[in-house]
């Protein structure tokens, strides 16, 4: 007995729809594996992006609650000088500091602030320059301008007592202002000038009371071109010497501070 065409396809559909009543209306699809994330319009980066902004909530809220967001330091140390500056110069110490500082996160902060040194340098014999009489007694006072960055180290890893020190790096751009007075010439007028440095370094800071008051202290190397880095004006005239051929030299920096936070 032979079949219509037409009666063929309809069996095949009626056993098609049977067999999904049969098995509660799922059809299988070799196509789809249950996954959803490969469907047209689906982002396959979702849950990762996801798990970026909850960690980033997440540490600005911690910073919220226990992190400092400007804090202030007075300090005290010492100001010294490398190279023929520093066999000329005699330091007063001590230097002093302010500076202030606003913070990021709990990892980096904005730093600026103003520091003020003191030193004394003697020439007893007559000069190129000055041929006449010694220049004697130079009183030279440094003002400098300072503005930076400084990066706290993650010390999570590490022992207690590193992680309560707050070790930091720091670099800041520097502006040092220089007034030269001869104090045993009262013809010769006061030489100022300025110039430009930088300076990098690191610190810690010693916890007194968390988040509110701390013990900083910093050491920092500093390179500055100072207005009479080159000048010959000290060269002597007396073989039995006395003077320098030039100012060059650089400088280091020691402070401790007591820092307000808050």
């Amino acid at each position: 007995m032979r079949f219509p065409k037409t009666i063929l396809p309809l069996l095949l559909l009626l056993s098609v729809s049977a067999s999904h009543a049969q098995f509660g209306g799922e059809l299988s699809n070799p196509f789809n594996g249950g996954d959803d994330d490969l469907e047209i319009g689906g982002d396959i980066f979702s849950d990762f992006n996801e798990d970026l902004d909850t960690n980033k909530v997440l540490e600005d809220e911690r910073f919220y609650r226990y992190g400092r967001f400007f804090s202030f330091s007075l300090g005290l140390g010492t100001t010294t000088f490398t190279g023929n500056r520093g066999l000329a110069y005699d330091d007063d110490n001590p230097s002093y500091n302010f500076g202030v500082s606003y913070f990021l996160n709990f990892h980096n902060a904005i730093t600026m602030g103003i520091a003020y040194s003191q030193h004394n340098m003697f020439i007893g014999n007559t000069t190129i320059v000055h041929a006449s009489a010694p220049p004697g007694n130079i009183e030279v006072r440094m003002l400098r301008v300072h503005f930076g960055y400084r990066y706290y180290i993650d010390t999570d890893d590490l022992g207690t007592a590193i992680t309560w020190s707050n070790p930091y790096l720091t670099g800041n751009f520097e502006y040092w202002y220089q007034k030269n007075k001869f104090l045993d010439l009262d013809n010769i007028d006061t030489l100022s000038g300025g110039g430009m440095g930088t300076a990098l370094g690191g610190g810690f800071e010693f916890p007194v009371q968390i988040k509110e008051s701390y013990i900083g202290f910093e050491v920092l190397f500093h390179r500055v071109n100072f207005f009479d880095r080159y000048t010959a004006d000290y060269q002597v005239n007396s073989v039995n010497g006395g003077g320098y051929e030039d100012l060059t030299g650089d400088v280091w920096s020691v402070m401790l501070s007591y820092v307000f936070s808050w």
